[in-house]
Formats: C-alpha cells, structure tokens, sequence
C-alpha cells in the first residue's frame, strides 16, 4: 500500500483550511485518513501551520510520501531538515503576536477616558440623571409655582384664624 502525507481541505467556500493526514494514495481527497498529523490555515495572518513532528518524522520513516504542498510546509516548520539529516531552517516560521485579553484592554480604555477600573460608569446619563432629579421637585409643585406643603400650611392657618374669628362657623 503507498500511504501519502497531504492536505485534506475542510471549511467553506473561500475560507478553507486543511488537515495534514496521513492516508492511503488510492483514497478520495476528503476520504477516511489513518492519521492526522496536523493542520494548515493558509487565510489567517500569518497562516497557521501546526504540525506533530513527532508523527510527521515516524511517518516519514516508515516511507510515507509527502506531496508538494506538505513537503512545503514540512521545510517551513523544519520536519524535512529534520528527516533529511540537513541544517534546518526552523526560525523561519512567523508567529503571530499574542492578543491583549478583552479585560486589558477595558482597563486601558477607562484609563484613557480618566477614570479609575473601579468606579463604574452610572447607568444614566448626566442629562437623564438631571431630568429625573427635577421630576419630583417638579411634582410637589402647582401650577403656580408653589409647593403642595405651602398650600396645605396656608390652608390650615386660614382655617385656624376663621375659626378664631367665628366660634360658630368652626363648629359646623
């Protein structure tokens, strides 16, 4: 049996990412594989290869054929060298920077707006927080501008006064 190492594409249409497996040379490109290896993402910057050398070299000794495109990838991460016994290019590869964590890059943002991580922003905003402070005031208030506890007290002294004046009047 001839077992081949190559690319098995996966993904969709115009974003493919491939699996390097170890398979027989008769099967279908997409078939059952007997191993897989590692993987190729050709679309992200800069591409993604993750290869288990360990695998990779076992296979090569066992007379596994590479294709083009896996022996490609193998000179890249350094396999090939590796199995041929030459000087390797294994710096070659790019890796890409690590991402900030989301939690970083919050505090980096509070801390450029000038405020410390702890004080929360408040849940309104300062024109909503001000509306809501004058609708109270607002409501103990008439329409002509006095308060409801100033109309209730001038109320009551008219009626103490009235009362005063004519003890009759009061009793009814």
């Amino acid at each position: 049996m001839a077992v081949k190492i190559r690319l098995k594409r996966m993904g969709k249409i115009r974003a493919p990412f491939y699996r390097v497996v170890v398979m027989d040379s008769r099967t279908k490109r997409d078939g059952r594989a007997i191993e897989e290896i590692g993987k190729y993402h050709p679309t992200e910057e800069p591409s993604l290869i993750d290869i288990d050398s360990e695998r990779a070299q076992y296979w090569l000794a066992q007379g596994a054929q590479p294709t083009e495109a896996v022996e490609a990838l193998f000179k890249v991460t350094g396999d090939w060298q590796k199995f041929k016994g030459e000087a390797g290019a294994e710096g070659t590869l790019k890796v890409a920077a690590a991402k900030p964590s989301k939690k970083e890059l919050y505090e980096a943002a509070v801390a450029a707006a000038g405020k410390s991580a702890d004080s929360a922003p408040s849940a309104t905003t300062p024109r909503k927080a001000a509306k809501k402070a004058e609708a109270p005031a607002a409501a103990d208030t008439d329409s002509s501008g006095a308060s409801h506890e100033a109309v209730d007290a001038d109320a009551d002294a008219t009626t103490t006064a009235s009362a005063a004046a004519d003890p009759e009047a009061a009793a009814e």
